[in-house]
């Protein structure tokens, strides 16, 4: 399959970042075609996400990947998708069709310390709330954030300003 072709293709997401120190639970709805290709979460440069999350603490963002995630884990954010498999055409969110949603119920049973669920962007809340619900009685918070994707035509000041909530969760 050649993820570079602009005709609808099945795609299957990664698996979860994460360990069992992981508080806040940032979901995305599916990697995009450059995520898919260098199987890397949030891949494409002009993506904001890896900024956004780095100045949260002051700090650059490392080139490495593997370094990227390590640093996720080590402020207990982890990081997944809603969407497991779907059919799109490209990269953005408004071509995914016949999503099936990740098992989330039983990720959260064996995850017990997530406490935030964030969702980067819409379509990861939409599918979130369709799929598996709002369920207040597991004591969950959840915040709808603006989508870090170049697609979203927010200024990296406006998103990151929304995006700073991660700092006052993690007090």
């Amino acid at each position: 399959m050649d993820l570079k072709d602009k005709k609808i293709q099945t795609l299957k997401s990664f698996p979860p970042v994460i360990d069992q120190s992981s508080r806040i639970l940032i979901l995305g709805s599916m990697p995009g075609t450059e995520s898919l290709l260098k199987n890397q979460y949030y891949a494409n440069n002009r993506n904001h996400f890896w900024k956004i999350i780095y100045a949260l603490f002051d700090s650059e963002p490392d080139p490495l990947y593997e370094n990227r995630t390590a640093f996720l884990l080590s402020k207990k954010i982890a990081l997944w998708d809603v969407i497991d498999i779907c059919c799109r055409e490209g990269s953005l969110d408004s071509k995914i069709r016949n999503e099936q949603v990740n098992d989330l119920q039983n990720f959260f049973r064996n995850y017990p310390g997530i406490k935030y669920i964030l969702f980067n962007g819409t379509k990861a809340y939409d599918s979130f709330r369709r799929n598996t619900g709002f369920n207040e009685a597991e004591g969950f918070i959840y915040k709808k954030l603006p989508s870090t994707s170049p697609a979203h035509a927010v200024k990296f000041e406006e998103k990151f300003k929304a995006w700073s909530v991660i700092r006052e969760l993690l007090k």
